[in-house]
C-alpha cells in the first residue's frame, strides 16, 4: 500500500532555526508519570514514537533550576550535570529513526511550590503558589538580582540541553505552569519596574532569555517558544489578542512558536467537552504574523484535518500528545496508505492521570504506553503463539477485544463468544450517553482489527455456561464477561447495602442505559467519583427529570480531576440545573423521599423522590468462573490448559484498566511461569558513597 497523495504535504520538511524536521508530525511535550523515577520507561516510550515516523519528539517538561520544582510531580529534571545522562537518553531515543529531539525548559514560578527542595519561591509579584494542591506558601517577588540569575540558570540550562544532544529547545509560557507566561500576565505580573506594565515590559525577560540561550546554542539547537493562546480570565490576564501583539511585535525572536491554550485543562479538554482541532478558531491568523513555522494542537486523529490545518495557512506542524500515546506510528500508517489501521485517541484523559497521580500513565486505547521498556511489550509487534494453538474468549467487552486482537496477532486459533448482537460491552453502551461518543473507537478499532485476521471467528447471541465451556475443549479460556453496577448503594461511604424499604424506584447506570428512565423528582447518589455520576445526570436532565445529585466528596465527579474535567463537569450540571449537594451521603430510602446525612456531622436532611438512582460501585460478573474453578479437576479431562478471569469481571475499574488486562494476558499467554519475580523492570536510586 502507498501514500494517499492528499496527505503528501503532511511529509514535508520543516526548517526550524537550524536543525529540519523531516515531516510535518511534531509531538509536543507531553508528561507521562516517569520523569526523573522512570528514565529508561519514558526514554523507550519516545524511542517507540521515532520508530513511528514522527520528525519532532521532545520530553516532557524539564525542571531547569532546583528553585523551582513541583513535587509531588514528577517531571524530569536538568538541575546540573549529574541529570545530563538521564535526559541524554530521550534524546538518544528520538534520534534512533530519524526524529528531531527536543526538551521543554521550565521555570514553575508561581506554580512551584518547593516541597522536595524547600527553596523560597520566585515569581514577578508576591502572591499565593497556584497549584493543583492549594499549597499554603507564597512567593517573593523577583528582584533586579533574582532577574539576572534566572537568565544565567536558562544559559546554563539550554548548555546542559545541547550537551544531552537536544537539536530544540522549548522555553515554557503557557498552561500556567511557566515563568515567562507569569510575566506576560497581568494576572500575575504587578510590577512597576521595566518588566511589569506595557506588553513590551512585560516581554522583556522572554526577550532576553531567548536571544541569550540563542547565543549560548549557537547554530546547534532551534529555540521554541511555548506559548498560551488565552487565559481566559477576562479583564485580566494573557489575553488571545495580546498574544497577536506579541508575535507581531516578537516576529522573528524564537525560531518557531508552540501554540497551547491557556491553562493545561483547556489545552487538553477531554473529548467530552472539546472536538477535534478545538483550539483553532484561537490559533487562526497567528501564522501570518511571524515568517518562522507554527505549530498547535487540537488532539488532531484525522489525517484529513492534518492536512487541512496545513493547506489552509493555520499551521505548519501538526502538534500531538494524547494521538501520539494512543497510536505512536499515526505518521508510518498513514506514509504507508494504512489510516485505518490508525488507532485514535478517545479524549478521556486517563493519560494524564498519570501525571497527575503521580504514578506509570495509562492509555485506554494503547495499552503499551509506558510498558515498553518496563514490560518490554510494542505496540505493534507480537511474540508468536506458544505451545498452545486454541482460545475461548467469552464476551466482547473492551478486555475480550483486546485479548482477542493480542492473540490473533500472535497467531492463535481465536473464538470470541459475546452473549449480546453487537461487540463492545460496556464501551458499546457507554458511547451512547452524553459526551461519550468518542469512546466507541475503543471497540471499533478493535473490531476492524479482528475482521481482517482468518484466525479469529466472532459468535453472537452466544451466552456459554460452565458447561459449554467445559464441553468445547479449547485448550484455553479467558472469561471477560464484565461488571454490572450495584443498586445497594454499597460503595465507599456504605460498606453494607444501604436501608430502604423498597417503595421508591431504586434503578442504576446499567438500567437507564437499558432504556428504563425514572421521571419526576431524581436523587442521584454518587459514590463513584469519576464520569459516570455527571454523566447520568445529564441523560436524567435530557429526559426532563429534575435531578439532584448528593455525593460525599467536597467535588462533583471528584476523581475526574485527574482528567482535567472536574471544574468543566460542574459547570456543566450548573448549566443543566442540576441541583449539586456536597459533602452528603445517602442515608436511606422511604416513601417518596430521600434521607441524607452529613458526612462530618451525621446532620440528617429529607428530600421528596420520585425516584434514586444509584451510581455507587459495580461487581464483576463472575459466576460462570466461580462454577468453573470449583469444577477444575475436570478441566484436563476436557483438553483444557488454563482458564482465567480478565477485566471489570475480575476488578471493575476504568476502561484503560479493562484494555490492559486483555492484552497482558493475550501477551502472557504461554510464557513461562515467573513465580515471585517482578513482573516489569523498573529502576532504583544510586546510594552515593560520600
Amino acid at each position: 500500500m502507498s501514500r494517499d497523495p492528499r496527505y503528501d504535504i503532511l511529509f514535508e520538511p520543516v526548517q526550524i532555526g537550524p536543525v529540519t524536521a523531516k515531516n510535518r508530525f511534531y509531538q509536543v511535550p507531553h508528561c507521562n508519570g516517569g520523569g526523573y523515577r522512570d528514565p529508561s520507561a519514558a526514554a523507550e516510550m519516545r524511542r517507540v514514537k521515532s520508530e513511528g515516523g514522527w520528525g519532532v519528539i521532545f520530553t516532557e517538561q524539564t525542571e531547569m533550576h532546583h528553585t523551582s520544582e513541583i513535587a509531588p510531580y514528577i517531571e524530569l529534571r536538568l538541575w546540573d550535570d549529574e541529570d545530563i545522562p538521564f535526559v541524554a537518553k530521550m534524546a538518544d531515543a528520538a534520534h534512533e529513526h530519524g526524529a528531531l529531539a527536543g526538551t521543554e525548559l521550565t521555570y514553575a514560578g508561581i506554580n512551584g511550590p518547593n516541597l522536595y527542595t524547600k527553596e523560597v519561591p520566585l515569581a514577578p509579584t508576591a502572591m499565593p503558589i497556584r497549584t493543583y494542591t492549594a499549597d499554603p506558601v507564597n512567593a517573593r517577588a523577583m528582584t533586579k538580582k533574582d532577574i539576572r540569575d534566572l537568565r544565567r540558570w536558562h544559559r546554563n540550562a539550554c548548555l546542559r540541553a545541547k550537551t544531552a544532544g537536544f537539536d530544540l529547545i522549548s522555553l515554557y509560557a503557557a498552561h500556567g505552569h511557566g515563568i515567562f507566561q507569569h510575566f506576560l500576565s497581568t494576572a500575575t505580573n504587578h510590577r512597576s519596574d521595566e518588566y511589569g506594565g506595557s506588553l513590551e515590559n512585560r516581554a522583556r525577560l522572554l526577550r532576553e532569555v531567548i536571544e541569550e540561550c540563542k547565543d549560548a546554542v549557537g547554530d546547534s539547537c532551534g529555540i521554541v517558544l511555548r506559548l498560551s493562546l488565552h487565559e481566559t480570565l477576562g479583564e485580566l490576564g494573557f489575553a488571545n489578542s495580546e498574544v497577536r501583539d506579541l508575535v507581531e511585535m516578537h516576529a522573528e525572536l524564537p525560531d518557531m512558536w508552540d501554540l497551547a491554550h491557556g491553562t493545561w485543562s483547556e489545552c487538553s479538554g477531554p473529548s467530552r467537552f472539546s472536538d477535534e482541532a478545538s483550539q483553532q478558531e484561537l490559533v487562526e491568523g497567528i501564522k501570518a504574523l511571524t515568517p518562522k513555522p507554527v505549530v498547535g494542537v487540537g488532539r488532531f486523529t484525522s489525517p484529513d484535518v492534518m492536512a487541512k490545518q496545513i493547506r489552509t495557512g493555520i499551521l505548519d506542524m501538526i502538534g500531538c500528545a494524547r494521538p501520539s500515546i494512543a497510536d505512536p506510528f499515526i505518521p508510518l500508517k498513514i506514509d504507508q496508505g494504512r489510516v485505518e489501521d490508525i488507532r485514535e485517541c478517545i479524549g478521556c484523559n486517563i493519560c494524564i492521570t498519570g501525571d497527575m497521580t503521580m504514578s506509570s500513565g495509562r492509555c485506554t486505547q494503547n495499552p503499551t504506553f509506558m510498558e515498553e521498556w518496563r514490560k518490554g511489550w510494542h505496540p505493534e509487534k507480537f511474540e508468536a503463539r506458544g505451545e498452545s494453538e486454541t482460545l475461548l474468549v467469552v464476551g466482547a467487552g473492551p478486555a475480550g477485544l483486546e485479548a482477542a486482537r493480542v492473540a490473533g496477532m500472535r497467531g492463535y486459533q481465536v473464538v470470541l463468544a459475546e452473549a449480546g448482537t453487537e461487540l463492545g460491552g460496556r464501551v458499546a453502551r457507554e458511547c451512547k450517553l452524553p459526551g461519550l461518543a468518542t469512546w466507541g473507537r475503543v471497540a471499533d478499532y478493535r473490531q476492524y482489527q479482528l475482521s481482517q485476521m482468518a484466525n479469529v471467528d466472532i459468535y453472537f447471541e452466544n451466552e456459554l455456561s460452565a458447561d459449554d465451556i467445559l464441553e468445547f475443549g479449547f485448550e484455553n479460556v479467558v472469561l471477560a464477561t464484565g461488571s454490572c453496577w450495584r443498586a445497594d448503594g454499597v460503595s465507599r461511604h456504605h460498606v453494607l447495602p444501604m436501608p430502604n424499604d423498597d417503595s421508591l424506584p431504586v434503578l442504576t447506570p446499567d438500567d437507564l442505559m437499558d432504556g428504563k428512565m425514572p421521571s419526576g423528582k431524581v436523587v442521584l447518589f454518587d459514590d463513584d467519583h469519576y464520569y459516570m455520576g455527571g454523566v447520568i445526570a445529564e441523560l436524567l436532565v435530557e429526559n426532563g427529570c429534575q435531578v439532584t445529585l448528593i455525593t460525599p466528596s467536597a467535588y462533583v465527579s471528584a476523581w475526574s480531576a485527574n482528567t482535567l474535567e472536574q471544574a468543566s463537569v460542574h459547570a456543566r450540571l450548573v448549566k443543566l440545573g442540576v441541583t449539586i449537594v456536597l459533602n452528603r451521603a445517602l442515608k436511606s430510602i422511604e416513601a417518596g423521599q430521600a434521607v441524607s446525612e452529613c458526612v462530618y456531622s451525621g446532620g440528617e436532611e429529607i428530600m421528596a423522590a420520585d425516584a434514586v438512582v444509584m451510581v455507587a460501585s459495580r461487581v464483576g460478573n463472575d459466576s460462570v468462573w466461580s462454577e468453573l474453578s470449583a469444577r477444575e479437576d475436570e478441566w484436563q479431562a476436557n483438553g483444557i490448559r488454563s482458564i482465567r478471569l480478565i477485566g471489570d469481571a475480575e476488578s471493575p475499574a476504568p476502561i484503560a484498566w479493562a484494555t490492559y488486562a486483555g492484552h497482558r494476558y493475550a501477551r502472557e499467554l504461554d510464557q513461562p511461569d515467573i513465580g515471585d519475580a517482578l513482573p516489569f523492570r523498573r529502576e532504583l536510586t544510586h546510594i552515593k558513597n560520600d
